[in-house]
């Protein structure tokens, strides 16, 4: 029996059963739950999910998610192929400093300027020890080729640490 490999992303006001209500029915098709991100922000809960179900049940699938919307569940359904893997290098990255408007935005653009891509990528906001104020957290995982120039990456992300005054740690 083949399969196909679906994307899920799923996002609805926060309240108890929500993960159930999106497993429920990839289990009754048949489906098996592959991989997900999850997290509650702002009162919204909002997901992305990495399943596999029975080809055949694909359409039914995406009917039995399209009617959690009556509920105030929204799940977008993307049906993909899984790439090949490739050699690729991972390297992790973490950023904290006095926040301000641009931090992500400068960082993602430069880290995509080398052909380095984003594996994952989590942000917040935490006190400051001692000094008070609020200070901005980066943690990412990236995934760079393997014959890639790691060193200039890091230069250039220093150049721009040193801008935002930020500490970043690449590696």
């Amino acid at each position: 029996m083949t399969s196909a490999t679906l994307v899920l992303t799923v996002i609805g006001r926060d309240r108890p059963g929500l993960v159930s209500a999106v497993s429920a029915p990839v289990e009754a098709r048949g489906g098996s739950w592959q991989h997900s991100q999850m997290a509650r922000l702002a009162g919204e809960f909002a997901g992305i999910v990495l399943v596999s179900v029975p080809t055949g049940e694909v359409e039914a699938l995406e009917r039995d998610l399209a009617a959690l919307e009556a509920d105030g569940l929204r799940v977008d359904v993307r049906r993909t192929d899984e790439p090949a893997e490739q050699q690729v290098a991972a390297v992790g990255l973490h950023l904290l400093g006095t926040d301000r408007p641009g931090i992500v935005a400068e960082i993602s653009r430069t880290i995509a300027a080398h052909g380095v891509g984003i594996e994952s990528l989590a942000t917040g906001l935490r006190e400051a020890p001692m000094a008070g104020g609020l200070l901005f957290e980066v943690t990412a995982e990236l995934v760079a080729p393997v014959d890639g120039d790691l060193e200039t990456l890091r230069a250039a992300l220093e150049q721009i640490a040193d801008e935002l005054m930020v500490d970043l740690t690449l590696g």
